[in-house]
């Protein structure tokens, strides 16, 4: 069964998917499905890719599990003319949230502007919604700068400045068994593309279970129930596109001949081949020996070619097993006599939760 897209559906995955309008589902069809929403907080640049890329992993990972999915995005993120106008046409009204009835929430990062996550405009609103997702979905997934800003909201738990950026595709390892982790691989692969972390001795100790970490890239994914809901952590972009990173690179690059940053950024760990490492190594000593903005349009398109997603079989079964972790507590909440009280679940570890 296709995603389901609620609202007007973007233009770029009704031409890729052309998935139905969520009007024509009955009542009962509808709450047989698992209600999603995606608050993208993505800068512009991202934010039309960002929407195919978790459209595209959760199509694939739902199977014959019925999704819809609602649109938000916070208020405070800076947006272009062109940005807010796509905002306008496919996202819904931040307000419609509070009142609406979800089984999931994912939340996206955005790029910081200030040292303090707290001094961002947005902090508020979206410290707003990780209260409001404790106690009103089953679970919460928290992308990269959002899984940061949540440990610091809910346990006081900063992130450190790296010495240079994590950046590329990094092997890990599960680090115990979980229920999100049923079917994974003895290696796993995630993109990861950060400027910091939050180190797993302060996570343990603040009661949250690291599933997957990396001995290059620290903690991958960690999880710790939060009143009614399981919030899932990723450090990483599991959710990328095959050609994400190599975007990113180019971006960084643009910044560095701008003169927007003092060094020339590291090439991705772990993603481009031989061949492209060598095309990408000569207009990096171009670059430096001629340092001006208009260098970039030699910059060696061709390395995007035959860019593999080597990460997705490791996003699919982590969203799998969310996607299955949701429709499970649904379908026991649903199980329920309507006399019975569910009591309010302490905020605490899921090590036997979902073990």
């Amino acid at each position: 069964m296709p995603l389901i897209v609620e609202g007007r559906v973007p233009s770029h995955w009704a031409e890729k998917r052309s998935p139905r309008h969520v009007v024509p589902i009955d009542k009962r069809g509808r709450a047989e499905c698992l209600q999603l929403a995606l608050i993208n907080n993505m800068p512009d640049a991202a934010l039309e890719d960002t929407e195919l890329q978790f459209f595209e992993l959760l199509d694939i990972a739902s199977g014959d599990v019925p999704i819809v999915i609602k649109l938000y995005s916070l208020t405070g993120v800076p947006r272009t003319e062109r940005g807010q106008r796509h905002l306008n046409s496919f996202y819904f009204d931040f307000e419609d949230l509070w009142n609406s009835q979800l089984d999931g929430v994912i939340i996206t990062g955005t790029e910081p502007h200030h040292p303090n996550l707290k001094d961002e405009p947005y902090w508020t609103l979206l410290t707003k919604v990780f209260d409001w997702a404790e106690r009103n979905t089953f679970s919460t997934v928290l992308s990269c700068l959002a899984a940061h800003a949540s440990v610091l909201h809910c346990d006081g738990i900063g992130r450190h400045r790296l010495s240079d950026k994590q950046f590329g595709i990094f092997e890990s390892r599960k680090t115990c068994d979980n229920a999100l982790m049923n079917g994974a691989a003895s290696v796993l692969r995630f993109p990861h593309s950060r400027w910091n972390e939050v180190r797993e001795e302060e996570l343990t100790a603040s009661g949250y279970l690291v599933l997957t970490k990396s001995a290059d890239a620290g903690v991958d994914l960690f999880v710790k129930k939060k009143k009614e809901s399981l919030f899932v952590h990723f450090q990483g972009h599991p959710e990328y596109g095959a050609q994400t990173l190599a975007k990113e690179y180019r971006r960084d690059i643009k910044r560095f001949l701008r003169g927007e940053r003092e060094t020339f950024p590291s090439m991705p760990h772990g993603y481009f081949d031989d061949a492209s490492t060598q095309l990408l190594n000569d207009f990096r000593r171009n670059a430096l020996s001629v340092r001006c903005e208009e260098i970039i349009e030699s910059f060696p398109e061709s390395v995007v070619n035959g860019l593999e997603n080597t990460w997705q079989s490791s996003a699919i079964f982590v969203y799998r097993n969310w996607l299955s972790y949701i429709a499970s507590r649904k379908a026991k909440r649903s199980a329920l006599p309507a006399f019975v009280r569910v009591r309010p679940l302490r905020c605490q570890s899921v090590r036997n939760e979902i073990a």
